[in-house]
């Protein structure tokens, strides 16, 4: 008997093209049932912490309150250089500096909403909202900033917006680290041995994206925001590195360092453990 697991990604066009090879069976299961659900991040974030999910692509905001019941997969994550997340605003040459202005973000336990808490604590109101619906508020004038993520960084500009900051090179600056955005992680109720089973399943969807890159564009459009096949392999190209093959001594690097930076603030306790990847 198969053993069933209970697997949620992100319709984001890296997870898309990443597991396209796993949604489709153009990879072997080992012997596993995969049961695929796929969700805005945030969605699998509170679907996670619920106990819905037996292995999930999650915000590593949410994966540092996980860490007694989840273990990192090696591949699968975003992390990298020049991928952080843009704070926008609605007119030029605003910054958030006021309790009364509103800044949109993407769910409370997105690296994205950590960034703006580490970089602007007590500057403005916050209002989760989902992604996509960020922008489209902005250009109406709905909010005075937003936290961008997904394809909306190569298209932000098409819709009127500033840029602020972005997020993503402060991090690099301030830590001369890649930035670690989310990642797959797994119960630890399955097991050593099927979590790395999954791991190798994860793995062999991935490599088969990376030679098959064209295959992957039907799974890609069918769930992206932006339908442009320029536009989805951009994000591809820009998420999708050799740390998300395999996370190394670097990525825990960066994780350490996330968790470092979350204690400090208070997001999570002083004596939380670190973020730990399967070996």
């Amino acid at each position: 008997m198969s053993h069933t697991i209970r697997l949620g990604i992100s319709t984001c066009p890296n997870d898309t093209f990443a597991f396209h090879a796993l949604l489709n069976r153009k990879v072997d299961w080992r012997g596993l049932d995969f049961q695929i659900e796929l969700l805005d991040i945030q969605q699998l974030n509170a679907r996670t912490f619920r106990g819905d999910l037996d292995v999930a692509k999650v915000s590593f905001h949410a994966a540092l309150l996980l860490v007694d019941r989840m273990l990192v997969l090696p591949s699968g994550s975003a992390l990298g250089f020049g991928v952080g997340p843009l704070l926008l605003s609605a007119k030029n040459n605003d910054r958030p500096i006021a309790s009364s202005q509103l800044t949109l973000c993407p769910g409370q336990h997105t690296t994205a909403t950590l960034l703006f808490q580490l970089f602007y604590p007590n500057t403005s109101r916050l209002e989760q909202v989902v992604f996509s619906e960020i922008m489209p508020r902005l250009s109406r004038r709905e909010a005075d900033f937003g936290v961008c993520i997904h394809e909306g960084r190569f298209t932000w500009q098409d819709e009127g917006l500033f840029l602020v900051e972005d997020l993503g090179t402060r991090w690099e600056a301030e830590t001369h680290g890649p930035l670690p955005l989310g990642g797959i992680v797994g119960s630890r109720s399955l097991g050593l041995d099927t979590l790395r089973i999954v791991q190798e399943v994860i793995q062999d969807s991935l490599k088969y994206a990376m030679t098959h890159r064209s295959d992957t564009l039907p799974t890609m459009r069918r769930y992206a925001q932006e339908f442009e096949d320029e536009v989805l392999m951009q994000h591809v190209d820009l998420y999708v590195n050799d740390w998300t093959i395999h996370l190394g001594t670097v990525g825990q690097k960066a994780l350490n360092e996330l968790s470092d930076r979350a204690k400090q603030i208070g997001l999570v306790s002083k004596d939380a453990k670190r973020l730990e990847i399967l070996e």
